[in-house]
């Protein structure tokens, strides 16, 4: 018997379904289509009804309004036997629709990986691979279907709070990232296999160009910027096959995302081909209310669901609203079955057609311990984490430490499992975590060679309104404790640990709450008590070692002069403790990039470095006067994008290209050697930059279009090849068309995007 049969006969059970696992029919259109002749209006308003399992609704509240046909899916449960007791509701239901449940896992799930920076630092798309999958397995073990990832937006003023969830400013390589996160979360093309879940890329559209960088500011923007900028990452998702998106909670040119019908029908589905699901953020669609295009919540309710929001993410207005405004005439039938066919086929896309009860499992497999190490994926943590740091200053080659030192670890963030997780750490476990003292410990426990004196030094903040406003994040407990005694007597205990020690380690930064949403700050500096902490250990003489964590970058001038050697670590997860002991011993050789600049102070941004060229630009060398730049300070970043060192040193030949020219569908080759001058093994990212010359539009100064990563020992060397073909010249026209104009452009390849060698060639008419 078919599964529809079995459905119109009201055979379909929890037992049935979790042990005889009935065939899916083989055509998704005719299951939908099928599923919505038969429901009846509050049936279809169920479906597009999305609620978070606790905050908004009890579970036995949520199982009866389920059994009703009144929800379609929940967030934000990771528990199996909950989710469970729902899948069991919905097969009480009148047409055993089953839920999906859905869920943040953003940079891992049980094991956490390095945030979204992080992972972008690496340059390496196998390194993103590997955190997909094993939160996909972990997420899915958990009952988990979908995620509301990848977070590709863009983002350029660091001021913002969410740039700590995203791969950074680079359309080129968060579009790559963004489809490697993509293929590791779903697995390959839909349908999505048990083990793996579907993804949501978010936030649907411009949401990391927020006003101000602050969090739900307006976004106001030129067409040619959005697609050139802005838009290719998510396009870079929704081809590389996510099952859905999740639609932005700021206004894009005066009209709220969540309405706006040229965003979501005309370039989503018309343009872009998206055949998914499209859910509103928390509370988007109420919220038209207060954007001001909205009167009333019949209103928004009116314009969301015409607008091509499918699911209604914490919201009661579709419940409430939907069907007087079908009755009314106000919204058609047609836009209802719209947004029900899209949810039943995400449904159907994540299995749970097949088998409702795919990733939930059967009771007696259930986990005992949730948050037991045995469910945890160490190594891969461990190994993803230190590719992540990027290595900003080594005088004197400081780094990697001996083993024999004597080492004062101090700062706030020394011993701090809560901050080594991160922002949106899911399912991540802090007593699971790994912090520095830890790791250091263990490597001088396991090396029996030096010691580590620790002393806390600081608190993050001395700023109680700060440390009050942390404290207040939705976080269960706590998370920012503060040490009761005065700053002096703690830089005393941690001046006195220096004295004694061959060098110091200094764990700065924010505390995660800093770096997160509704996190938007005024100011990049280190908070005051960390830097007065700072100065009083360089004061000491003894080499100083500054390990970064943060979710943005940070204003690091007076640092930069103070420190020894700086390692940006950014948050490395569960893993995090042993894998920067790892980097900073020389277990591991640092070959992380910058995938976002560091301003020189918060008066520099937007810092980043494929600006538009300019009429009057300033010049390194020659007179600022009446060029474009500040005339306090430096022009230009402290720390550029692409940037980092290495323990070895690498050397680049010129630019070697196949022609001078290039015919229309032609190619051009671009070669360099790359060698290792060092005494260390050592990877190198090799980064490959296009300029215009002249078009029929101002063009940035430069932008990425590749690059290659490479494993090179000492004196090695090897040639890497570059393919420039017509695709990598393209941009978008002032009429929005894709083009490759005719002329000269420039092929830059280097180390970074600062240091580069060039050579040009024409592109023919």
């Amino acid at each position: 018997m078919s599964f529809v049969l079995a459905l119109a006969a009201g055979l379909a059970s929890p037992l049935a379904f979790s042990q005889a696992q009935p065939a899916a029919p083989k055509s998704k259109t005719a299951l939908v289509a099928d599923l919505i002749s038969r429901m009846t209006l509050d049936e279809k308003i169920g479906q597009l009804r999305l609620i978070s399992i606790g905050p908004e609704m009890p579970i036995a509240q949520l199982a009866d309004e389920i059994a009703a046909g009144r929800v379609g899916g929940t967030f934000n449960s990771v528990n199996r036997p909950d989710n469970r007791r729902l899948q069991d509701a919905a097969m009480k239901s009148r047409l055993k629709i089953p839920m999906f449940y859905a869920y943040d896992v953003i940079h891992g799930h049980r094991t956490t990986f390095p945030i979204g920076l992080g992972l972008a630092s690496s340059w390496d798309l196998g390194a993103v691979d590997v955190m997909a999958r094993t939160a996909a397995r972990e997420a899915s073990a958990d009952s988990i279907d979908m995620t509301f990832a990848p977070m590709v937006d863009i983002a350029r003023d660091p001021r913002w709070g969410r740039t700590s969830e995203g791969f950074g400013e680079d359309p080129y390589l968060v579009s790559e990232i963004a489809k490697a996160a993509v293929k590791g979360f779903q697995g390959g093309t839909l349908p999505v296999p048990a083990g793996r879940i579907m993804t949501a890329v978010k936030h649907f559209a411009l949401y990391g160009a927020v006003e101000g960088g602050r969090d739900y500011n307006t976004v106001d923007m030129s067409p040619m910027r959005m697609y050139q900028d802005y838009l290719p990452p998510y396009r870079a998702a929704i081809d590389a096959g996510s099952g859905g998106v999740m639609v932005a909670l700021n206004s894009i040119n005066g009209v709220p995302a969540t309405s706006n019908t040229w965003l979501m029908q005309d370039l989503l589905r018309k343009d872009w081909g998206f055949k998914g699901v499209a859910v509103s953020d928390h509370g988007a669609i109420i919220e038209l209310i207060r954007h001001g295009v909205a009167k009333d919540e019949r209103e928004a309710a009116k314009l969301a669901i015409n607008n091509g929001i499918d699911l209604s993410m914490a919201d009661s207005v579709y419940l409430k609203e939907l069907p007087g405004l079908v009755k009314s005439g106000e919204v058609s039938m047609k836009a209802i079955d719209n947004a029900v066919r899209e949810v039943l086929g995400a449904k159907y896309d994540m299995g749970l057609f097949r088998d409702p009860y795919l990733r939930i499992g059967v009771a007696k497999d259930d986990p005992p311990d949730l948050n037991a190490d045995s469910r945890l994926s160490r190594p891969a943590a461990r190994e993803v984490a230190r590719k992540s740091m990027v290595l900003l200053e080594n005088r004197n080659r400081t780094l990697p430490l001996a083993r024999s030192a004597a080492i004062a670890l101090v700062g706030p963030l020394a011993d701090a499992p809560i901050d080594m997780l991160g922002s949106w750490s899911a399912a991540g476990y802090s007593k699971n975590a790994v912090t520095l003292r830890a790791g250091l410990n263990a490597a001088v426990a396991k090396d029996g060679k030096g010691r580590v004196i620790y002393a806390r030094g600081a608190n993050i903040t001395n700023d109680e309104g700060v440390v009050k406003y942390l404290n207040f994040l939705n976080w269960d407990t706590p998370e920012v404790t503060q040490d009761p005694r005065t700053p002096a007597e703690m830089i005393a205990e941690a001046v006195k640990a220096a004295q004694q020690a061959d060098v110091v380690v200094a764990a700065v930064g924010e505390a995660r709450g800093m770096s997160h949403e509704s996190s938007s700050r005024t100011s990049l500096d280190l908070p005051q008590s960390q830097r007065d902490l700072i100065t009083a250990l360089k004061a000491t003489g003894k080499p100083l070692v500054l390990v970064l964590m943060n979710g943005r970058p940070l204003a690091l001038v007076r640092e930069q002069q103070e420190a020894d050697a700086i390692l940006e670590t950014w948050y490395t997860g569960t893993e995090g403790g042993n894998a920067i002991a790892d980097v900073l011993y020389g277990d591991y050789n640092p070959a992380g990039k910058l995938p976002i600049s560091f301003p020189r102070s918060v008066g520099q941004i937007p810092t980043y470095y494929n600006h538009p060229r300019l009429g009057r630009p300033f010049t390194e060398g020659k007179p600022g006067n009446y060029t474009s730049q500040y005339y306090e300070e430096v022009t230009g970043p402290l720390y550029p994008f692409g940037y980092g060192l290495s323990y070895t040193d690498f050397t680049l030949s010129d630019v070697t290209l196949s022609s001078p020219t290039m015919a229309r569908n032609g190619k051009v080759e671009a070669s360099v050697t790359v060698k290792n001058t060092g005494q260390r093994a050592g990877e190198a990212v090799v980064q490959l930059y296009i300029q215009d010359v002249a078009a029929s539009v101002v063009r940035p100064v430069k932008e990425l279009r590749d690059f290659r990563k490479l494993m090179l020992q000492p004196g090695e060397e090897r040639q890497v090849r570059f393919t420039v073909d017509e695709d990598k010249l393209k941009f978008f026209n002032a009429q929005l068309r894709r083009v490759a104009e005719p002329g000269r452009f420039n092929v830059q390849i280097g180390f970074d995007s600062q240091s580069v060698r060039e050579q040009g060639f024409e592109l023919l008419q």
